[in-house]
């Protein structure tokens, strides 16, 4: 994969971004209380994770398959950030446990476990529909929740169109 190299580390880049999005928060809990603040964090943290989708799709020049996303994780496990475990890998399917996750460690010490699902385990299916929207991810637990180990699991379902897009089918489903 062809990509530009990142200029920080993304756990670099995601503790500036608690740093602001913080305040964010902050502001929109006191103003709209919890359900209010929760949703707008999501939402904006869900149009970054599509754009960055969309970003590293246009990097490749293609449109990725699953065998390409495993090769882009280096950029989230970089100055070993997530700890992975690859149980299946194919063009198609990519099966992997993350056993130790230091984005969920970096949110707890700076005081933001209540939001670290929001600022980091929310992208994770986002980050799919702007990088290949044929793809589905599924997940059912998180370390951020508590779990021993998040479970990603990504299928492919459907092959990109003649015309080179990627079909709008894909799922992202959140935890």
């Amino acid at each position: 994969m062809t990509t530009e190299p990142a200029p920080l580390p993304i756990i670099e880049q995601r503790r500036i971004e608690a740093r602001i999005l913080k305040h964010v928060y902050d502001v929109a809990l006191a103003e709209h209380g919890q359900q209010a603040a929760r949703a707008l964090l999501r939402e904006a943290v869900t149009r970054s994770a599509i754009a960055q989708g969309e970003h590293f799709r246009q990097l490749l020049g293609r449109i990725p398959d699953l065998q390409d996303f495993a090769e882009a994780l280096q950029h989230w496990t970089r100055e070993d950030a997530l700890r992975i475990e690859v149980k299946q890998l194919s063009s198609t399917q990519l099966d992997f446990d993350v056993t130790r996750c230091r984005y969920a460690e970096m949110y707890r010490e700076m005081g933001l476990a209540e939001i670290g699902d929001l600022l980091s385990c929310n992208r994770d299916g986002a980050f799919c529909i702007g990088y290949n929207p044929a793809m589905e991810f599924q997940r059912s637990q998180t370390i951020m929740s508590g779990a021993s180990h998040c479970d990603f699991r990504y299928r492919l379902a459907a092959t990109a169109s003649s015309d080179g897009t990627a079909p709008a089918t894909g799922s992202a489903v959140q935890i």
